[in-house]
């Protein structure tokens, strides 16, 4: 009498690009698949390439703070004239102002045009430098202000290896800090940044809420003196953007599971037909509960089909035409919602879809029951039975329907 079918769908990417004379691009890569061993983390996995200090030297840490890092020899840094010892103007020599607050950074959706926000911040610096012989490592203040301790507002990692005339060393960058620096305390004649490393933090949307497909988007930020990353009037970049292309692919999970012989359904009064039968005590009402196991990371919508309908449900018919009307309802397992957020029990299953256009999850639902109602109302029970010998057939088919 019933037929159950399902609608599925569940990719989504997102791309960022940019192409722009002189800007260092750097592909970032995020996705999210529905893990059934963890079915309450509900956020992307980064999946970007990661190099320098969190991946090679303390990645405990960087996992602490929410942090990942790239290191690049695409950019690089030069003096244009000499560092004087004891300068007094923090510009003047070794300066790191990042920017350190959160970006907002739109992203669309391909096929639809609906957008998302992704946001990002710098949350470190660090780099490769040298110092031509003579010069080394004693040109420099020590202490707090050393480029081991980090100067404050930035904080240290620990992270400090080299020698005499080169120095590999990483900082941590506080939310909304301002410029971080290190006095020379002798005279340098040149500084070189070999390479360019940076930390930076994400927030991404909530995927169970994003649709399927893919989204694109990009953010440029602008390398040089008074720029983004501001190195002061002294380091020189090589190249004056950095751009950021991310690309956030999600694989949804909408399923629906039948149980075998699920899809004929046959309705009974409550305790059998023996109190009809035996003591021709009229039914109140014929109902079946079924049972189906659902997958769901995205929110979906359900509505009815049916080829006889009766006003906005499906209907059942005899072989003399009588026709009464099915109702269909739906209970669904915790963890999803209808559109005001309440948790949904046997709410009807209509042909306009009314009520449940909107099912949402608030983690990923690994095949959990789903319970569909099938009832005859007590009206029209009681016309049925005025049909002695008849029997009653209908089909309804029940979507599940991932494009909302």
């Amino acid at each position: 009498m019933n037929v159950l079918s399902g609608r599925w769908v569940a990719i989504l990417g997102f791309i960022l690009w940019t192409a722009h004379a002189q800007a260092f691009v750097q592909e970032m890569t995020a996705e999210f698949r529905p893990d059934p061993s963890n079915p309450m983390i509900n956020r992307f996995k980064n999946t970007t390439p990661e190099s320098g200090i969190c991946p090679w030297h303390i990645p405990e840490r960087c996992k602490q703070l929410g942090i990942f890092s790239i290191r690049t020899t695409q950019i690089q840094f030069s003096s244009n004239g000499p560092i004087l010892g004891n300068h007094v103007d923090p510009r003047k020599g070794v300066m790191f102002k990042l920017p350190t607050q959160w970006r907002d950074l739109p992203v669309v959706h391909l096929a639809t045009g609906k957008s998302e926000t992704v946001q990002i911040r710098i949350a470190g610096i660090g780099g490769k430098f040298h110092m031509p012989p003579p010069y080394d490592q004693t040109s420099w203040m020590y202490g707090n202000g050393s480029w081991s301790g980090a100067r404050p507002p930035c904080l240290p990692t620990g992270y400090i290896i080299g020698n005499k005339y080169y120095l590999l060393w990483s900082w941590i960058a506080p939310l909304n800090i301002g410029a971080c620096n290190v006095q020379a305390v002798k005279d340098l004649s040149s500084l070189f940044y070999e390479t360019f490393e940076f930390s930076y933090e994400l927030r991404t949307p909530n995927p169970l809420m994003m649709e399927a497909g893919q989204y694109v988007g990009t953010t440029t930020y602008s390398i040089g003196p008074n720029a983004d990353f501001d190195f002061g009037d002294i380091m020189m970049p090589t190249d004056n953007q950095l751009t950021f292309n991310f690309t956030l692919d999600v694989d949804h999970h909408l399923k629906v599971e039948v149980p075998p012989g699920g899809n004929r359904i046959q309705l009974e009064p409550q305790g059998g037909w023996q109190a009809w039968l035996q003591n021709g005590r009229k039914p109140s009402r014929l109902f079946r509960d079924q049972t189906v196991n659902l997958w769901a990371s995205s929110h979906f919508k359900m509505t009815l089909e049916c080829p006889e309908p009766l006003g906005n449900t499906c209907s059942m018919r005899n072989e003399a035409g009588h026709q009464v009307p099915l109702d269909v309802m739906v209970s669904l397992p915790p963890g999803l919602s209808d559109a005001s957020g309440r948790p949904v029990n046997r709410q009807p299953l209509t042909l306009d879809g009314s009520g449940t256009e909107l099912l949402q999850p608030s983690m990923y639902v690994d095949r959990k029951p789903s319970t569909l109602h099938f009832e005859v109302k007590a009206a029209a029970v009681e016309q049925m039975l005025e049909q002695p010998g008849s029997t009653y057939s209908g089909t309804a088919t029940v979507v599940w329907d991932s494009e909302v």
